[in-house]
């Protein structure tokens, strides 16, 4: 099975920026889509961001389009979140996901079946 493991959480004023990455354990990028949710305390896990580029798809929450950017380098399995102008409401437990979705679906949680351990990001005011 793939394992995913994520690292770049951090600590950070708002406006700042962070760079979180996801590393594969076999190639996924090409085959599979690739998310980011998250989650914080007391809040259920919620879509940040994904892409399919087999599909030549892309999707962001509403939430943090414009401000966060997915990509993907098949060369080193890896899916990175660029999140610039953080705000303290993007504070939660980020969470990589991977899953033979299809682009109708690429947003929901229950399209993918292997996730990470999850990064805290914090963003203080």
């Amino acid at each position: 099975q793939v394992k995913l493991v994520e690292s770049g959480g951090g600590l950070v004023q708002a406006g700042a920026s962070l760079r979180l990455s996801c590393a594969a354990s076999e190639r996924t990028i090409s085959r599979y889509g690739m998310a980011w949710f998250r989650q914080a305390p007391g809040k259920e896990r919620e879509f940040v961001a994904a892409i399919k580029p087999s599909a030549g798809s892309i999707r962001y929450a509403g939430s943090v389009k414009g401000r966060f950017t997915i990509s993907g380098d098949n060369a080193k399995n890896t899916v990175y979140l660029q999140m610039n102008s953080l705000r303290p409401e993007d504070t939660a437990v980020y969470y990589c996901a991977s899953g033979r979705v299809i682009v109708s679906s690429i947003a929901a949680k229950s399209a993918y079946g292997v996730w990470g351990q999850g990064p805290q990001v914090t963003v203080s005011s």
